[in-house]
């Protein structure tokens, strides 16, 4: 199948416009259309809000009259099923579209092929499969979910130019300067829970809002803490805000009924997990978020939650900051722990890395390769069924 230089050019167009939901239409996928005729652009729209319209629809009504003969094009297989919102399919047919162009077929099973197959059979002109790499990598956290029932994961730390987090003593406020925070700040404003583990929570006593500039965050995070023993001090500024921002304590079956009737008390929901080791609680903690269809996760530390995260390899994007200042110290830690890697030619590579300076730091963000099946998790279903 043959895409020209001007389809590609427009694909490209509505992929950027997909992006701007990042944030705002979780857990259904980031999904931008861009309808052509005669070579002119006569109309565009994306998914801009879970429960909104449809990319495909909000392109059509600017379109209007000019969608007559027109290619439309779109960076998701228009859906064909009764979510919260009807059939992309239904509006697309009557409009009078000639082609459609696809970046890739969605793979999930209320649609998945199903909705191409019904515009082919209408006589439509269907291609599948332009630019599919880019539109995989921007719904990489939807497809994860949908393959799995797991969240996407995305670890961020900061650290020293001698690989630290924090210093012997246990400080890490601040290593990075304002302008790496103002970054972290956004990227907590569009995740669904920020997750620390019980010594960060307990040295640096953080808020784990997001406080981006120019407004208010697209969604409200939940506050995860992993504590084995549901250990919380009662003075720490999670527990104060609890009735504010929701967290979550994640606890071991070593956990005491007193600490975890305390910390209910002060308005933090306990989830107790029963598997023995950390590792495998980590595991049930990644199925716990994702039956409560959260699609993307942040990581801030500290280094045991970085190392299981990492033996596991369910860590999916990686955000470093890294400041020109020295720590030393055989006891200040790095940021990831677990049992890690015993040959070189093992270690993972980060892929489409970028990075820039922010001040006089240095910023290095980039994917983890994709370790997880192509089909979709059956226990997942009925908890997406209504989604998209």
């Amino acid at each position: 199948m043959a895409f020209t230089d001007t389809d590609s050019r427009h694909m490209l167009r509505a992929l950027e416009l997909a992006e701007r939901g990042r944030g705002f239409v979780e857990p259904n996928p980031m999904v931008g259309c861009v309808i052509v005729k005669d070579g002119a652009v006569v109309g565009e729209g994306f998914h801009a809000r879970f429960g909104g319209p449809h990319a495909e629809v909000a392109a059509l009504e600017a379109a209007g009259a000019n969608a007559q003969g027109a290619t439309l094009y779109c960076t998701l297989e228009p859906c064909c099923h009764q979510g919260k919102r009807g059939p992309c399919t239904k509006a697309i047919l009557p409009a009078g579209i000639r082609r459609v162009v696809a970046a890739m077929q969605d793979p999930f099973p209320e649609v998945s092929g199903q909705g191409l197959n019904e515009l082919r059979e209408t006589g439509l002109e269907v291609e599948v499969g332009l630019h599919e790499d880019l539109a995989r990598r921007l719904n990489g956290p939807y497809l994860k979910l949908l393959a799995t029932g797991n969240p996407w994961v995305i670890a961020k730390w900061a650290m020293t130019l001698d690989g630290k987090i924090a210093t012997r003593s246990g400080y890490s406020q601040w290593i990075s300067g304002s302008a790496a925070r103002a970054v972290v700040h956004s990227l907590r404003s569009r995740v669904d829970a920020i997750v620390v583990g019980r010594r960060t929570a307990e040295m640096d006593d953080p808020l784990l809002t997001a406080r981006p500039e120019g407004g208010t965050p697209a969604r409200i995070a939940t506050r995860v803490i992993v504590s084995s023993r549901a250990r919380l001090a009662p003075d720490s500024r999670l527990i104060k805000s609890a009735r504010d921002f929701p967290v979550l304590l994640v606890c071991g079956p070593e956990a005491q009924e007193q600490d975890i009737k305390r910390l209910a008390g002060k308005g933090v929901e306990v989830l107790p997990l029963l598997a023995e080791t950390r590792f495998e609680r980590t595991l049930q903690l990644l199925d716990a978020l994702g039956s409560r269809r959260m699609t993307n996760i942040l990581v801030e530390g500290g280094s045991q939650l970085f190392g299981t995260l990492l033996d596991a390899r369910q860590i999916n994007e990686v955000h470093v900051f890294i400041a020109p200042k020295l720590f030393g110290g055989d006891k200040a830690p790095s940021p990831i722990g677990g049992a890690g890697i015993g040959d070189i030619s093992a270690a993972l590579m980060l892929e489409n890395m970028q990075f820039q300076t922010l001040g006089e730091d240095i910023y290095l963000h980039g994917l983890l390769p994709s370790r997880q099946p192509e089909s979709v998790s059956n226990s997942l279903l009925p908890r997406l069924a209504t989604s998209r």
